[in-house]
């Protein structure tokens, strides 16, 4: 495994021995995992390789495989973040820092790939599947993240959701990928982006179609006021009333 970066992947309270033990274990077993899996008996592999003291895998991972396969996952992320330089990404199109981001993450793992395997069997357990979303989303977000992406509002969520989707079957074809170098999973990765920047052009579109559109509440309350309808006079929220001109405004004359 490759050094990281900032130690994003550590746990708040985590002294350095302990910090230290945790990474030296998952080292060492997943040597181990292709052949026990995401097990105690790869755990306790790992602590034997690792020189490490017994008393130190209750705390490195209290709750045994589950936990180190989370640290896998916070690891591997950190692990991609450091590694990708913030020039570089800043020079790319959004669609090229995904894509490069999603590359390198699975370049650094190309000699835990049957570690990986046995991963997504562990994940596709009923019990671990909440586990299998806390990871999946904790990665999309640390690649939105790490190609510079501040937004907050709902397109926060919705670019996670879509990255989920795409990494999830990249991760999944990169699995059975035989090619040289992996050619195959890159050109299907590209395919993927094609296919989400082709929905985003989309859906852009119909919003700006969406937004030419008269206001139908704004006419059901000027139809109101015309009547003398109930209701239909005052200021209702979005007639342009005092309350829609902002805090602090000044009451029209």
């Amino acid at each position: 495994m490759n050094e990281t970066g900032p130690a994003q992947d550590e746990r708040p309270g985590d002294g350095p021995e302990l910090a230290a033990a945790r990474k030296a274990i998952l080292e060492a077993a997943l040597v181990h995992v292709p052949f026990d899996g995401w097990s105690e008996t790869a755990i306790r592999a790992g602590i034997r390789d690792a020189g490490r003291r017994e008393s130190l895998a209750a705390l490195a991972f209290p709750n045994g495989p589950a936990d180190m396969a989370e640290y896998y996952c916070a690891f591997a992320d950190a692990r991609m973040a450091a590694a990708l330089d913030p020039d570089q990404v800043a020079a790319l199109r959004v669609r090229d820092r995904i894509t490069f981001a999603i590359r390198l993450r699975m370049e650094q793992a190309a000699g835990e790939r049957a570690a990986v395997a046995k991963l997504m069997a562990f994940f596709a357990l009923p019990g671990n599947q909440p586990l299998a979303a806390k990871c999946m989303y904790r990665t999309v977000d640390s690649i939105w993240r790490a190609i510079g992406d501040t937004s907050t509002d709902f397109n926060f969520y919705s670019k996670r959701a879509i990255l989920a989707g795409v990494v999830g079957a990249t991760v999944l074809y990169w699995l059975g990928d035989e090619s040289e170098g992996c050619g195959d999973t890159k050109a299907f990765l590209d395919r993927r982006i094609e296919d989400v920047m082709a929905f985003e052009k989309i859906k852009g579109r119909a919003r700006e179609a969406f937004g030419k559109l008269p206001d139908p509440f704004r006419i059901l309350r000027d139809a109101a006021r015309r009547s003398g309808a109930p209701g239909g006079g005052g200021n209702a929220p979005g007639d342009g009333g005092p309350e829609d001109a902002g805090p602090g405004a000044a009451p029209r004359s």
